[in-house]
């Protein structure tokens, strides 16, 4: 079966073709380091992460490069550090990290190439140069703009006209501006701002030409795949699709286009200005990872997302009822080959109601095995979660994990040796009551020669 990957572009599913096998390129967009991600973030980190795992799986981990950038130099970092009284470069290593931790805590495997935006000034220069040289830019009072004129197919990517796309990036209108769509590639720095120096004074770039630039110096001109979140068709990848192609005579940024849809709290979309923004930093700390990861990849990357916390809830009972079967088989970190049915479902435009319908299926025929019949349909089934980013934790520790309510491992653990000390006084109603308060709470103990061991229900 070919690999079907939906191309924003076509507006289609296409057979994927990459221009060379062996070398299968990727790029995805990545964070602005000054705050913590919010979980429709994540949503792409972990939809782009899936894809990355079935590329891998289908041309070799060798054979695919998949770069992420990290946005270094930004109007909300420098409000940040005012704000804050931080270094700037403090404050995107910091956010940074948190943001490889928590992805990673997502089972989001790190990108091969992490380019960042502060890296790569000097090509950037060198590409504003190119599109001054070719017509496509224009320097005025300090900045460097692109001129959406010079690119007849301003707008494809998006499909909306002009006027709708000027209104809808409410974009700047100012006195050096040749056409109010015009975007800037360089502008000036003020006063106690970071900048470079640059034929046209001392500035810094624009947000949309970094990736454009970053894409050339990582991956070439044309590349395989690049994706993002639905937000960014416009203005972002449509600046990024003519500056690019005005900067190489024509030649297309990306080969494919591919965009996940939007995460919905309730009926509104996840926005800063409703307030109703929910950091995955703060989820992590009451669910785990693959609980979080499975209710991102319920639905179909490409639909809206409503996320809720009975979506939390009911993703912790599918994977608890897969980790009960998982428990019976000793934990291993071995991995092979999907099966074929769960391989078939990823490689349809990464149809994940599809694929999770596998999963249950290969866990209901294990769950009817035994012997070595079943430890085949368990690694079957490891295997197949595996290549979707989950069955990766110890069962044993998973069922002591937090739920997202209950008490704490350390709230349980106390309890516990308040429980012994109370049998040791002979306080044996304490003990019973402390015993069946966990219960209560979805937490058995069980007693063995050792002292008292804990599971959550």
């Amino acid at each position: 079966m070919a690999l079907t990957i939906y191309d924003s572009m076509a507006r289609e599913k296409r057979v994927f073709e990459p221009a060379d096998p062996k070398r299968v390129t990727m790029y995805v967009c990545g964070p602005t380091v000054y705050s913590y991600a919010h979980i429709g973030n994540a949503r792409s980190a972990v939809a782009f992460d899936l894809l990355y795992r079935v590329l891998r799986a289908r041309y070799g981990a060798d054979h695919v490069v998949y770069a992420r950038n990290i946005t270094d130099i930004d109007d909300k970092i420098i409000k940040a550090a005012a704000e804050s009284g931080e270094p700037i470069d403090a404050i995107t290593k910091k956010f940074a990290d948190i943001y490889r931790a928590d992805m990673g805590a997502l089972g989001v495997i790190r990108p091969r190439l992490e380019p960042t935006a502060t890296e790569h000034v000097a090509p950037m220069i060198a590409m504003m140069e190119r599109l001054i040289e070719k017509g496509a830019a224009y320097a005025a009072e300090g900045h460097v703009l692109f001129s959406v004129d010079a690119y007849a197919d301003y707008g494809r990517l998006s499909g909306a006209d002009r006027d709708e796309m000027i209104a809808g990036a409410r974009v700047e209108v100012a006195p050096y501006k040749k056409s109010p769509a015009d975007f800037v590639l360089w502008k000036p720095s003020k006063e106690g701002e970071p900048g470079w120096d640059s034929p046209w004074g001392r500035g810094r770039p624009g947000w949309h030409l970094e990736c454009s630039v970053m894409i050339e110096a990582m991956l070439g001109e044309t590349i395989d795949i690049h994706g993002g979140g639905q937000d960014l068709r416009f203005p972002h990848h449509e600046n990024e699709i003519a500056q690019s192609a005005c900067s190489h005579d024509g030649a297309p940024l990306a080969r494919y286009w591919m965009h996940n849809g939007f995460l919905r709290m309730g009926a509104d979309k996840m926005s800063k200005s409703l307030g109703n923004i929910v950091l995955a930093h703060d989820l992590l700390k009451d669910w785990h990872g693959e609980v979080i990861r499975w209710a991102l990849l319920s639905a179909h990357y490409r639909q809206p997302l409503e996320w809720t916390e009975e979506l939390l809830k009911q993703s912790k009972k599918q994977l608890d009822r897969f980790y009960r079967l998982l428990e019976e088989i000793p934990f291993t970190e071995e991995t092979g080959a999907a099966p074929e049915s769960v391989m078939l479902a990823l490689e349809d435009d990464l149809n994940t109601p599809e694929a999770f319908a596998g999963l249950h299926e290969l866990r209901d025929i294990a769950g009817q095995m035994e012997g070595e019949a079943k430890e085949k349909a368990v690694a079957r089934l490891r295997n197949a979660g595996r290549l979707m980013g989950f069955f990766n934790e110890d069962p044993a520790k998973w069922f002591k994990a937090g739920g997202g309510d209950g008490p704490s491992p350390e709230e349980i653990e106390a309890l516990i040796a308040e429980r012994a000390e109370a049998r040791k006084a002979r306080n044996f109603a304490r003990a019973d009551e402390i015993r069946d308060d966990l219960a209560a709470k979805g937490v058995i103990l069980e007693d063995g020669p050792q002292g008292a061991t804990w599971r959550r229900a």
